[in-house]
């Protein structure tokens, strides 16, 4: 396992920090202690792919040849395709901030405490990196702190997409659109974020015109892409960057000795830890059977979710497949709010990711769905 942190998150923890909810020493793990057993950790990180010849080349300048390989590199944060947001994150004077990297997290939950009253601004880019939905959740937990506080009165939120809907999936844009209106949050599409200024922020918007917000708090949903070894490598990519798999078996259009999991692919599913869990079991099984000289069975549906926090009480359950199909686990409509829904936030889906699906042993929801929900797959 090629592996340049010493550290792995939690990431959805991230949204836990920016409220209040969760301490940042809670987020995360040392990587040796995740490691299984029989696998050899090489602390070092790609720099370049070389699928003709099966090598990986190092950033510490060595040579790994390689039979088979899965690419799981992820996708970072591009901060700089916003001009001035990077010196704006870092200077803690300025109410600017992201939930998106264990670096600012902790800013975000100081900025909603700070915040006193004003114009309370959120946005989301163009093209959607991980845990779309993120971007709404801690909307909405500002929200919530800002009401218990008495200060929504003096407060306005805006939440400025780049997209034409407020998410991707019908039945859950419904819902949230209903409930930005019943919270009086004004949405604006078609509205990317281009420049960050100490107290205003600039979007570009249809027809190429520009519009400048003033803002007393600021939180950004970066630009994401994958890491620039992938980028480079075009044998491996699409012609956006990403990994070019089969959006069924993960395997390498070209390359059938290479599969890919997680954020780095190019596969139009929803780029969370709960689509990781169903692709690490079809990879799994289909790298077996090419190792094995058969060819490859198992199939990804798409599935992924979208845990989205209403408030510190309630939230709802996005849960969806290729093609926009609703597959939701429980027997009930998950995009109505409730508590039981918070509390898989907070509290299931945390332990379930560190005794379960780092270890290999969660395969997704498909097999609680078959039991408790079996009319609605």
């Amino acid at each position: 396992m090629l592996e340049p942190s010493k550290i792995h998150y939690y990431q959805p923890a991230f949204t836990l920090i920016g409220a209040g909810i969760m301490k940042m020493k809670h987020s995360h793990r040392p990587l040796p202690k995740i490691v299984p057993r029989g696998v050899t950790w090489l602390h070092d990180a790609a720099l370049n792919f070389d699928p003709c010849d099966n090598m990986v080349y190092t950033e510490n300048g060595d040579k790994i040849q390689y039979e088979y390989m899965v690419v799981a590199v992820g996708i970072n944060n591009d901060y700089d395709q916003i001009t001035g947001l990077k010196r704006a994150l870092k200077d803690p004077k300025v109410p600017v901030t992201t939930i998106y990297s264990p670096e600012y997290c902790q800013k975000t939950w100081k900025c909603i405490k700070q915040f006193t009253g004003g114009h309370a601004l959120f946005t989301f880019p163009p093209v959607g990196g991980k845990c779309s939905g993120a971007s709404m959740k801690i909307m909405f937990l500002a929200h919530d702190y800002w009401r218990q506080k008495n200060i929504l009165k003096k407060t306005s939120i805006t939440y400025n997409t780049s997209s034409d809907k407020l998410f991707g999936i019908p039945k859950y844009a419904i819902a949230l659109r209903r409930l930005v209106m019943n919270r009086r949050i004004v949405p604006n599409y078609c509205a990317e974020l281009v420049q960050v200024a100490p107290r205003e922020a600039t979007f570009l918007c249809v027809g190429g015109q520009t519009l400048t917000f003033p803002y007393n708090m600021l939180h950004v949903t970066p630009p994401m892409s994958p890491p620039a070894c992938l980028r480079q490598c075009q044998e491996l990519t699409n012609e956006a960057g990403f990994l070019d798999v089969d959006l069924y078996s993960l395997q390498h259009r070209r390359f059938p000795n290479v599969f890919g999991v997680g954020d780095c692919m190019g596969t139009p599913n929803s780029k969370t830890a709960a689509a990781v869990a169903p692709q690490s079991y079809v990879v799994e099984r289909n790298l077996g059977n090419v190792m094995s000289g058969k060819p490859p069975v198992a199939r990804y549906s798409g599935y992924g979710a979208c845990p989205l926090i209403t408030s510190y009480k309630k939230g709802m359950l996005a849960e969806f497949a290729y093609d926009k199909k609703v597959c939701e686990t429980f027997p009930f409509d998950q995009s109505k709010e409730r508590r039981i829904l918070f509390q898989l936030n907070k509290r299931v889906f945390p332990h379930l990711y560190w005794k379960a699906l780092v270890k290999g042993k969660w395969n997704g929801s498909a097999t609680i769905r078959h039991i408790i929900n079996p009319l609605r797959l």
